[in-house]
C-alpha cells in the first residue's frame, strides 16, 4: 500500500514522468489509486501512454469531476492487451467488479427509476428503487424506465399473475396473511415454499423484464398442455391464467415493425450546450417492451475549432462543435459511452441481434465484437439511413427532444424560483442546497422531526432524515415544538463544532468531501428508503438555507440553538408560516413584504410541504408501530409463544395483571421465576 505521506502525482512532476514512461502506447486498460490504494478510476484506450498522458497535460481542459479525480492520482497501474476488443472487455468487467467512484457516465438526476430483484436474498424481492449499485452484486437492476406510471402498473399486473411475496415484512409472525389464501402470494413469510421453487417463480418474472415474454409463453404452454394431459387441471388453470395474464401485458403496444423475428435496441439522443438527454428502446418480437432514459453532462472545452478524437477521449471531456448543436462525432462518441455502461449491467441473453443508432460509432467494431462475445451470436450495429429503422431512429430521437425540453424547462423554472428566492432573502449567491424542518405529533405522542433537502430546486431525497424527539419532557399530553426543532437543529449541526473546521470550508478532493458528509450527518438517524444517488462533488457541503416550518416562535428556537453553537453567522435560517405564507428572518418582527404566488415564495412551499408530508408519514409508522406492540413485549424472557398461552389462560391482560405469582406459574411454560417477573412487571 502506498505511504500515507505520497504526495499526488500531479505534484511530483519526477515520479510522474517516470511512471508515464513505463506506460507502453499499446491497447489495454489503466486503474488509477488513491492515497489509501482504493481505485478511483478504471478506462481503457489503444494507445495507453497517450491516454494517461491527457490527464496531467496543463493544457486540457478537464471536466471538474474528472480534475477532481487527478488531484488524488497517488498510482497508476495498467494491464495490456492485444487488442483493443479485449480491453474493452477488461475494462467492463474490471468495472463492475470495483465500482470506481469517478466511473460514473451517466447523470442520476434521480428522474428514472429501476425496477430491483434481490437474487443476494433467500426468497428474492422485487420492487421499483431509484438506487443504483448499491445492494449486493448479486441483485440485479433494470432500466432505468422513462415512463414511472407504466413501470408501476406492469409490477402490479405481475404480482396479480404470479404468486409472489407481497409484503417487504411479514404481517403476522405465525401464519401468513390474506394474500396466501387468495393465491397472491405462496407463504414465503412462513417458510411454505422452498427457496428453490421460489426462484424458480422469480426466474419467469425476471424474463417479462429482459423482453422474454414471447419465450416465457413458449415455455408456459407445454407446462400448461402436460398438467393438463396429468388431470392436474388445477395447476393447468394457474398455468393458463398466467398466460393470458401475460399476454395482456402486451396487448396495449403502440409500436409494432414489420419484422418480428430479430430482437433490436434503437438509441438516439438530444442535447443541448450542457446536457444530452438519451432514449433506449427494446424492440423484442416486433413490438416495443420497454423504453431506457439517460442523462449525461457536456461540459464545455476549448479545442480551437479542432475535432476530438472521440476514440481517445472520455466523454466527460467531449466539447461541442458549435454553442448550440453537438456534432456528430461527440454524439457519437456519447452513444458508444452509453451502450458500453448499460449493457455492462445486463446479463447477455438481454442483448439483442441488433442495434440501430444515430450516430456511427467511434469503436462500433469493437463494441460489436464484444457484446457478440458475451452473447454467443452475432451482434450487428448499423446506422439506418432509409426505410422502416431509419424512421425507429427518427421516432426515438423525437421522444429524447421532447424529454430534453421537459427537463429545460424544469430547469429554468427552478432556476428563476432559486433567484427570486436570493432577491427576496437578499442572499449573497442563489441557493443551492436547502434544507427544510418541520416536527410532527399528536399532542406530544410519538413525536418526530423530519430534514428535507433541495439541490438547485429540485428533492434530494438521498439526503432527507428522520429523527425520534428524545426530550424526556415531550411526551403524550405534554409538546413543546420549540424545544422540538431546538433537539432538531442541535443534532444537525453538533458535530460540526467538535470537528473543528469551518462550515464553510471548500470540499477539495473526495476524502475532504467523505468527512464532510460525516461531519454534516446525525447519529442514529434514518433515511427514506428506496432513495439513491451518486453525490455530485458540490452536493455534499453547508446548506445556503434553513427553512423552518413555523412563525416566529419556533424560528427564536432555532436561532436561539445557533447563536449558542456559534454558528449564527454562517448558517442562514429562515421561516414560513403556514396561514398566510409569511416569510420571518432572524429578529425581525414583521415577515417579509412577499406575495405567496411569486416563484420564490412557491419554492419554499414546496420545500415546507415536502418536509411536512415526510415529518407526518415517519410519525404515522411510529405510531402504528406502537399501537401494534402488546405490554407483554417489554416482559424480558416472555416470547409471542408464551405470550399466546398467557392471554389464552386469563382471556385478558387486565386479568392478567391481577394474577399472583403462583396463578400465573399454573400456566405451561411459565415458571416461577417468569411468573415473579411477570408480576414485578405489572406490580413495580
Amino acid at each position: 500500500m502506498p505511504s500515507t505521506k505520497t504526495l499526488p502525482l500531479i505534484k511530483d512532476a519526477e515520479r510522474l514522468e517516470s511512471r508515464l514512461k513505463e506506460i507502453p502506447a499499446v491497447p489495454g486498460v489503466y486503474l488509477m489509486r488513491d492515497e489509501g490504494d482504493r481505485i478511483l478510476y478504471i478506462g481503457k484506450s489503444k494507445k495507453l501512454r497517450n491516454r494517461v498522458r491527457s490527464y496531467f497535460r496543463e493544457s486540457q481542459n478537464l471536466s471538474p469531476r474528472i480534475a477532481m479525480m487527478v488531484q488524488q492520482v497517488r498510482e497508476i497501474e495498467f494491464i495490456a492487451t492485444d487488442t483493443e476488443a479485449e480491453a474493452l472487455a477488461l475494462e467492463a468487467n474490471l468495472v463492475k467488479q470495483h465500482q470506481p467512484h469517478f466511473n460514473v457516465l451517466l447523470k442520476d438526476d434521480k428522474k428514472y427509476p429501476y425496477l430491483c430483484i434481490t437474487w443476494s436474498e433467500k426468497y428474492p424481492r422485487i420492487f421499483i428503487t431509484r438506487k443504483r449499485r448499491a445492494g449486493s452484486a448479486k441483485d440485479r437492476y433494470y432500466g432505468p424506465y422513462v415512463d414511472t406510471g407504466a413501470l408501476r402498473s406492469t409490477l402490479h399486473l405481475i404480482k396479480r399473475i404470479f404468486p409472489l411475496r407481497q409484503r417487504p415484512q411479514p404481517l403476522f409472525k405465525d401464519r401468513p396473511c390474506l394474500n396466501y389464501d387468495i393465491g397472491r402470494c405462496v407463504g414465503v413469510c412462513q417458510g411454505l415454499v422452498s427457496a428453490e421453487d421460489y426462484q424458480k417463480i422469480i426466474q419467469k418474472v425476471a424474463m417479462i423484464f429482459q423482453g422474454r415474454t414471447q419465450e416465457l409463453l413458449d415455455i408456459l404452454e407445454p407446462q400448461m398442455e402436460q398438467a393438463a394431459e396429468d388431470l392436474n387441471f388445477e395447476t393447468a388453470a394457474r398455468i393458463r391464467d398466467q398466460i393470458k395474464g401475460l399476454q395482456s401485458l402486451s396487448a396495449g403496444q403502440k409500436v409494432s415493425l414489420p419484422d418480428d423475428t430479430v430482437s433490436r435496441d434503437a438509441i438516439a439522443l438530444a442535447a443541448d450546450t450542457e446536457h444530452a438527454c438519451i432514449q433506449l428502446f427494446q424492440i423484442r418480437a416486433g413490438q416495443l417492451v420497454g423504453r431506457l432514459g439517460f442523462m449525461a453532462e457536456i461540459p464545455r472545452a476549448e479545442t480551437g475549432g479542432q475535432p476530438l478524437d472521440s476514440g481517445e477521449e472520455e466523454l466527460s471531456q467531449l466539447s461541442l462543435s458549435s454553442p448550440a448543436r453537438l456534432g456528430a462525432v461527440e454524439a457519437g462518441a456519447i452513444l458508444q459511452r452509453v451502450l458500453e455502461e448499460h449493457y455492462q449491467n445486463v446479463e447477455s441473453v438481454e442483448i439483442p441481434s441488433e442495434i440501430s443508432v444515430q450516430y456511427d460509432l467511434p469503436e462500433g467494431e469493437i463494441l460489436a465484437d464484444w457484446l457478440s462475445n458475451r452473447k454467443g451470436r452475432k451482434v450487428t450495429i448499423l446506422t439506418p439511413q432509409r426505410q422502416t429503422k431509419a424512421e425507429l431512429i427518427e421516432m426515438v430521437e423525437r421522444n429524447a427532444e421532447y424529454e430534453l425540453a421537459r427537463m429545460q424547462r424544469l430547469s429554468d423554472r427552478n432556476s428563476q424560483a432559486m433567484q427570486d428566492l436570493a432577491e427576496v432573502l437578499d442572499l449573497p449567491e442563489v441557493p443551492h442546497r436547502i434544507e427544510g424542518y418541520d416536527i410532527s405529533h399528536i399532542q406530544g405522542s410519538d413525536a418526530v422531526a423530519s430534514r428535507v433537502v433541495f439541490i438547485d430546486g429540485l428533492p434530494a431525497n438521498q439526503h432527507y432524515r428522520h429523527y425520534k424527539i428524545k426530550n424526556p419532557e415531550i411526551k403524550s399530553g405534554h409538546s413543546d415544538d420549540f424545544a422540538s426543532l431546538a433537539e432538531v437543529i442541535g443534532r444537525r449541526f453538533r458535530d460540526k463544532k467538535e470537528a473543528g473546521s469551518s462550515a464553510t470550508d471548500c470540499v477539495t478532493d473526495l476524502t475532504d468531501r467523505r468527512n464532510k458528509e460525516k461531519e454534516f450527518s446525525d447519529l442514529g438517524e434514518q433515511t427514506e428508503m428506496g432513495s439513491f444517488s451518486t453525490v455530485s462533488p458540490s452536493i455534499v457541503d453547508k446548506p445556503d438555507l434553513i427553512m423552518i416550518d413555523g412563525g416566529k416562535g419556533q424560528l427564536s428556537a432555532v436561532v436561539a440553538v445557533l447563536r449558542e453553537m456559534n454558528l449564527l453567522e454562517e448558517l442562514r435560517v429562515v421561516s414560513l408560516a403556514k396561514q398566510r405564507e409569511e416569510i420571518f428572518l432572524p429578529g425581525e418582527s414583521l415577515p417579509l413584504p412577499t406575495n405567496s404566488e411569486q416563484p420564490g415564495v412557491q419554492l419554499l412551499r414546496r420545500v415546507r410541504d415536502e418536509a411536512h408530508r415526510f415529518a407526518v408519514s415517519f410519525h404515522r409508522d411510529q405510531r402504528s408501530a406502537r399501537m401494534k406492540r402488546s405490554r407483554l413485549d417489554d416482559i424480558p424472557g416472555l416470547g409471542h409463544h408464551r405470550q399466546k398461552l398467557l392471554l389464552a389462560h386469563f382471556r385478558s391482560i387486565d386479568y392478567l395483571r391481577l394474577a399472583t405469582p403462583e396463578q400465573l406459574a399454573e400456566v405451561a411454560g411459565i415458571g416461577p421465576r417468569l411468573a415473579q417477573q411477570i408480576y414485578d412487571y405489572f406490580h413495580p
